[in-house]
């Protein structure tokens, strides 16, 4: 991997061992980067979703490091079209979300950077999970339209600081986020953005989470 001193931005595919399998990932270094957010895709979704790409965009101009992964290999997403029941096993889910970080932590240039995790939809129980199994590696947490509920028992042993962002017009899961609030001891947000529906595909809606995210992962980011 490249060095850190580029005045550039570094972007680049990478592999990574995790979970006993090999994920594919995009990783984006902007220049004196201050942490780096691993995101955390679900529901069907990969590392080529247009949404958390958005986001991840911000977080680059915003002095954010990023890496998409796919956490599931080509062969489980051809499964996973078919029975879905991939994109529900918060565990691997974790377990490989759990490798990256480790990976991120050992690997220049991203050792010596802060960890975030960002989580859409089931992606977000799996961030929590991981979060709670690295405690001393993750710096912060943001969930977006996610399904913090399905991290179960794991949700009290979460330290690093939580932001639920919630679409205003996504009734079932803005319950499910309250009930995942409510178990969280760690420091914690729960934002709902008026007239969002479960994508964020409303005018202005997914800027709003993007800045959110920029905004929470800069606070609790050492620079």
């Amino acid at each position: 991997m490249p060095s850190t001193a580029s005045h550039e931005i570094i972007a680049e595919p990478v592999r990574l061992a995790a979970g006993g399998v090999q994920l594919e990932g995009d990783l984006t270094i902007p220049p004196s980067a201050r942490g780096v957010v691993l995101f955390a895709h679900g529901s069907g979704s990969s590392r080529f979703s247009s949404r958390n790409r958005f986001v991840a965009r911000e977080l680059v101009e915003g002095g954010l490091a990023t890496l998409l992964i796919d956490l599931l290999t080509a062969q489980e997403e051809r499964l996973d079209e078919l029975t879905a029941e991939l994109r529900f096993d918060i565990g691997l889910l974790a377990d490989r979300l759990a490798g990256a970080i480790d990976w991120l932590k050992r690997e220049n240039p991203t050792r010596g950077l802060a960890v975030g995790l960002f989580g859409a939809s089931t992606g977000g129980g799996a961030a929590l999970v991981a979060a709670a199994r690295r405690p001393d590696d993750v710096a912060a947490v943001v969930s977006r339209g996610g399904r913090p509920d399905l991290a179960g028992d794991a949700l009290p042993l979460v330290r690093a600081p939580t932001l639920l962002i919630v679409g205003g017009n996504d009734a079932p899961v803005i319950e499910l986020n309250r009930q995942a609030y409510a178990r969280l001891r760690c420091e914690k947000q729960l934002v709902i953005v008026p007239g969002a529906t479960h994508l964020f595909e409303e005018p202005g809606a997914l800027e709003q989470v993007a800045r959110l995210a920029r905004d929470w992962f800069q606070r609790h980011m050492p620079a």
